[in-house]
């Protein structure tokens, strides 16, 4: 289905220097962790941490001959496990609305820093088809007109129509919006040889007209029981909800961007009608790419893009893989499954991947939104500590994001189903811990959702606000590279596209279970990069070993850091 990474029954040996390459389900000898690599010493290490470090490169280190005592990480480099398509963001018209702040001279800076090779260099993205929570003002959609099942009133003009300086003080650009913000992603890229871009699409809801609300949204309220609702398709109109879907790819695909992934719906759970939603369920989605998206996509011009399952939280992805994924009339349209964060604000649920990975080995498993979510919002009822729930002080603060000061939506609530899997938290070690952990455990591609939000975590129009890798504030044109930025480019910058996944073992006795996180991956050219997080406030010793040889290895306090060694 896919050339992934995995090499399952394999007879044949690949050499390296001399040692043989297994996949994770064959026998492993013993003998292949003592493989000689001849390695001298590291290329190079990268740090982030709470002292001030931003991607900062460190003195090399040595190996040495032999096998470490104590605290080890232990580097496999033979045994290979997935194909790895990158660390990304979201273009999302908030984000564009925010840019349209700043001059084109300085938003082709930004744009450089989150695109360019010497910036973060993005190598995979998200974007959303017709309205969400962060648009501007919302509720909107490419076909307007009721009941029009021919879809002859579609148009994507809302994506570039810009945004009016009389209607928003501040605006510097009016031109430019959602598409003309990718376009400009896609001029930087085409400029420098890495080039990759790839884009997965989601939906947030049908046209109203095609729902049985027919709406975009119901809010919750005292009337109606505090159950809100995104509403479902009407049976009518499925077919022509997988029509709407596809128009937008050939819209898209008109104007040069080439979208590279699909997901039917975001969030298909829904959001108790909070704003833009529309539900399925594991059985309705199965049926709906089945019988109508499926299909169609198969004999439209867009045969090759990837559809994605799911597009919500992790703790319930295997109930809709079990579903969607075993239905094999439905899995041969389906290139894997997309995820979200929001059921935890500490858990990664790398069990949940291993499971699934291990039923459905040759689907992908896709990271396609995570954020630090209710930032500085009042607390609702039911909040026991209403106090630390609302944040504060997170622009141009650098501490903010290294130390313990964010809560989510339901700490401390006492309607929340589990509200001890969402205690206050560190910023940066959510994202450090849920990317490497995930990429540890079968994880493909992890994106970040708007990579630029105003100094308040808008705009949002429903007050939904949340952080950003970059903050900026419009009065002032001041643009503030969070520490999340500095540590997704780390990421980024060594974790590319057609990297394989490796084993990592790890021998940390004495270690609390959450001080220290490790995974690793090869570039086709066989250069080996460890990420690691130390979530501790004091330094980690520890040797890092690869075959026959190890290096001693201090991570600083309260740090992200990436050691690369050229096998």
């Amino acid at each position: 289905m896919k050339n992934k990474a995995i090499l399952i029954g394999l007879i044949s040996s690949i050499t390296l220097t001399g040692c043989m390459f297994q996949d994770q389900g064959s026998q492993v000898n013993n003998k292949t962790k003592e493989i000689s690599y001849h390695l001298s010493t590291t290329s190079e290490i990268l740090l982030t941490s709470e002292a001030g470090a931003k991607v900062s490169p460190q003195p090399s280190l040595t190996f040495q001959q032999g096998k470490a005592q104590g605290k080890v990480i232990t580097i496999r480099p033979d045994i290979i496990k997935q194909n790895i398509l990158g660390i990304g963001t979201s273009f999302t018209e908030s984000s564009a609305f925010v840019l349209a702040h700043l001059s084109k001279e300085k938003r082709a800076e930004v744009m450089e820093n989150i695109y360019g090779e010497k910036g973060a260099n993005f190598s995979i993205a998200r974007t959303h088809i017709g309205a969400t929570d962060f648009a501007v003002d919302g509720k909107y959609s490419y076909a307007p007109v009721k009941d029009d099942v021919e879809l002859s009133s579609f148009s994507i003009a809302v994506d570039q129509d810009g945004f009016k300086q009389q209607d928003h003080a501040g605006i510097k650009d009016e031109q430019f919006d959602l598409l003309p913000m990718i376009k400009q992603a896609y001029e930087i890229k085409s400029k420098q040889s890495d080039k990759d871009l790839r884009i997965v699409a989601s939906a947030w809801t049908a046209p109203p007209w095609m729902k049985d609300i027919e709406d975009y949204y119901i809010k919750p309220t005292a009337k109606n029981n505090h159950q809100g609702t995104g509403g479902e398709l009407k049976p009518q109109y499925r077919a022509t909800y997988a029509d709407y879907l596809i128009k937008y790819l050939d819209a898209y695909k008109k104007e040069g961007i080439d979208i590279w992934g699909l997901t039917p719906v975001n969030e298909p759970h829904g959001n108790s009608g909070q704003w833009e939603s529309m539900h399925f369920t594991p059985k309705t989605q199965s049926a709906f790419i089945k019988d109508h998206l499926g299909p169609k996509l198969k004999v439209s011009a867009h045969e090759k893009v990837k559809l994605l399952i799911y597009d919500q939280n992790r703790d319930e992805m295997e109930h809709w893989t079990d579903e969607i994924l075993a239905d094999k009339e439905t899995a041969q349209y389906v290139y894997g499954t997309a995820v979200h964060w929001y059921e935890s604000t500490n858990k990664v649920n790398e069990e949940v991947f291993d499971r699934v990975h291990n039923k459905f080995p040759e689907f992908s498993i896709i990271h396609t939104e995570g954020t630090i979510d209710d930032l500085g919002k009042d607390a609702p009822e039911g909040i026991l500590d209403p106090i630390r729930f609302k944040e504060s002080n997170w622009f141009n603060n650098d501490n903010f994001w290294w130390n313990e000061n964010a809560t989510d939506w339901a700490y401390t609530a006492t309607w929340a189903p589990k509200p001890e899997e969402h205690p206050i938290y560190t910023p940066v070690h959510r994202y450090a811990r849920n990317i490497i952990v995930s990429l540890d455990h079968w994880l493909e591609g992890w994106i970040d959702w708007n990579i630029v939000l105003d100094s308040n975590g808008g705009p949002n129009h429903v007050g939904n606000f949340c952080g950003a890798p970059i903050m900026i504030d419009t009065e002032t044109g001041e643009v503030y590279y969070t520490p999340i930025y500095h540590v997704l480019a780390q990421f980024s910058r060594t974790i590319r596209p057609g990297d394989k996944a490796l084993q990592v073992e790890t021998q940390l006795a004495g270690l609390d279970s959450d001080a220290l996180h490790a995974s690793a991956a090869m570039s086709k050219s066989n250069l080996v990069s460890t990420q690691l997080l130390n979530t501790t406030k004091a330094a980690i010793n520890f040797s890092l070993q690869i075959g026959d040889q190890f290096v001693e290895v201090s991570i600083p306090a309260n740090s992200v850091q990436t050691i690369q060694v050229q096998l």
